[in-house]
């Protein structure tokens, strides 16, 4: 099994996540590094909680540290046109010399949304337009022009240039558990798909739609690395055990969330802990 940390840009100071993801790169167990993009807090009972925009500070990140992997779990699409992220994402892919791992989903933030005047949809709509958005993501990244035409979006001879390091493209990581549309989409697009939270039961419901939307369209499900992200209560024990169970039920990587307020500290006694696991 391998392993990942993740640290929300909330309720925290950028010094304090920079300490965190400066450590991390240099204990090798952890393979990479999350953020998550929200534009207000989530999971909080103060709606003026300070957030950093997720996709500047993974760019800061990727230039404090040089062997982490990154991501954000994960982008909701409607936050920027997918032509726009695409040119993001191969860009931060090239400033991090191929490191990038490209976390999207439907978006499901409504606070923010109305806030903002973003327009989040009804579920129907939030899913054509997340798959609408993944062929022309994949199409930028991997393909000299696309030209595209749907209900959502229209490319014609559109280019990304500079492409990314990695080709096709970064790995596409899609979290959501919705399982008509978004483990269809993760079947037809990702090569990670990620659980974002609860039971390890539920993890495998979901891990077997998943792989029957990859027989539906013939994709062998052994292309797509599956995680679950584990929430950290303190105890580097539990979290290990936690990650165990999810293993066992199929998951290839183990996400610990920290919670802040971040410190370094905490790594070398989870990494220990993870260790007896790798």
């Amino acid at each position: 099994m391998r392993f990942a940390f993740k640290t929300s840009p909330q309720n925290t100071t950028w010094d304090a996540m920079l300490q965190v993801w400066r450590a991390a790169d240099d204990i090798e167990i952890f393979e990479s590094g999350w953020t998550s993009d929200h534009f207000y807090p989530t999971h909080s009972a103060d709606p003026a909680v300070p957030r950093l925009e997720g996709w500047i500070t993974l760019t800061a990140l990727a230039q404090a540290t040089s062997r982490l992997r990154m991501g954000t779990l994960v982008t909701g699409i409607h936050y920027r046109h997918p032509a726009v992220l695409a040119n993001m994402a191969a860009t931060l892919d090239v400033v991090s010399g191929g490191r990038l791992e490209l976390g999207i989903g439907t978006g499901w933030n409504q606070e923010e949304s109305s806030a903002y005047g973003i327009e989040l949809g009804a579920p129907k709509e939030r899913s054509d337009r997340f798959e609408e958005a993944c062929e022309v993501i994949t199409g930028l990244l991997g393909q000299e022009t696309t030209t595209f035409k749907g209900s959502y979006y229209e490319l014609t001879d559109a280019r990304c240039n500079p492409r990314p390091v990695q080709q096709p493209h970064p790995p596409v990581c899609i979290g959501g558990s919705g399982e008509k549309r978004t483990l269809r989409t993760a079947a037809r697009f990702a090569q990670h798909w990620n659980f974002d939270s609860g039971t390890v039961g539920q993890f495998i419901r979901a891990r077997d739609v998943l792989h029957q939307h990859c027989a539906d369209v013939r994709r062998d499900p052994a292309e797509i690395l599956l995680s679950s992200q584990v929430r950290f209560s303190g105890d580097p024990a539990a979290a290990a055990a936690t990650a165990a169970e999810f293993g066992e039920a199929g998951a290839g990587l183990a996400i610990v969330y920290l919670p802040p307020p971040y410190t370094p500290t905490v790594l070398e006694p989870l990494a220990r802990a993870l260790g007896q696991l790798a």
